[in-house]
């Protein structure tokens, strides 16, 4: 007696994205079930936005079985602080908002220089992740946005002083995870690891998933500097030196007013997003954040003092 065959559709392998997916939701399975406390790092950008879809229908129709941290530098853009809280409720999750404005204002930290608040950050994630005695912290970054994040892996072990060594890293052959860790070290887990900015926006498309506007073209007064699109804010005010222009702009990726750029863009949907991205010679962090242009090893120096 011969067995039956298989019906074809069963034997369908999966698209990319489908296949990206399926990783990104094993991750979060994988975390959920062997680390006792972990937080889902979530800003509102898009990255963040797809990390929070992802959990939702990794665990649905159960709640998403972790809460949501937010760095808030205290420049950050109105629309992305509106769409985060939205987005929250929406998903129906906990966000907890560490304050960098809190820090400043009590002295224990210090306004930079050149106003940048984006380095700021590292010391309150840090004492939230104590406080908060978070084992395991989700990021949305992924390999294709800058060279040191190319360096990590999904799981990237953090010392007992939120530090990262990229000299040690442990094998993840076959998807198989090691999240061992001593008392007061933690994991920082990047389930978008292996995506690309295309396969993030090809999912928004086809999962129809929701963005702060900043994201699609629109007009507004912007400067160039260092050829890059700031926009005047009262965080980035023109100088006697800088020509206002109003111009179409969006944004690529969305953080601190101080050190985050647009772009001239007419793209005012999501497939409009999908060809201007195909075309781009230029990751969106290496066309729009100043804070990577500090140093060559910008993001490395940060990410081994504890950034994102």
């Amino acid at each position: 007696m011969t067995e039956p065959s298989l019906a074809p559709d069963v034997l369908r392998p999966l698209s990319e994205l489908q296949a990206l997916e399926s990783e990104s939701i094993h991750i979060f399975r994988e975390v959920a079930a062997t680390f006792r406390t972990p937080v889902m790092l979530f800003s509102g950008g898009k990255d963040s936005v797809v990390m929070l879809h992802l959990a939702a229908k990794a665990f649905w129709p159960a709640p998403i079985p972790f809460s949501l941290l937010h760095v808030d530098t205290g420049h950050n853009f109105d629309e992305v602080l509106e769409y985060r809280d939205q987005a929250t409720a929406f998903y129906g999750a906990a966000l907890q908002v560490a304050s960098v404005q809190d820090y400043l204002d009590d002295g224990r930290l210090r306004e930079r220089p050149d106003g940048q608040r984006n380095p700021l950050q590292t010391v309150p994630l840090l004492d939230a992740i104590t406080s908060g005695k978070h084992d395991a912290v989700f990021g949305g970054g992924r390999r294709d946005e800058e060279r040191a994040r190319a360096k990590e892996r999904v799981y990237s072990m953090r010392d007992e002083f939120g530090q990262w060594d990229p000299r040690n890293q442990r094998p993840e052959l076959w998807s198989l995870y090691n999240g061992r860790h001593l008392p007061g070290e933690h994991v920082r887990v990047f389930p978008l690891s292996n995506w690309t900015e295309l396969d993030v926006w090809d999912y928004i498309e086809a999962e129809k998933i929701a963005l702060p506007t900043i994201y699609y073209a629109h007009e507004r007064e912007v400067m160039l500097r260092d050829g890059m699109w700031i926009a005047v804010t009262p965080v980035t005010p023109a100088g006697d030196a800088d020509t206002v222009e109003r111009r179409s702009v969006r944004y690529r990726t969305v953080g601190d007013m101080s050190c985050t750029a647009a772009v001239l863009s007419e793209a005012t949907t999501v497939a409009d997003v999908i060809t201007e991205v195909g075309l781009s010679s230029l990751t969106e962090r290496g066309a729009t954040r100043a804070d990577d242009r500090l140093t060559e090893a910008a993001m490395e120096d940060r990410k081994r003092e504890g950034y994102f």
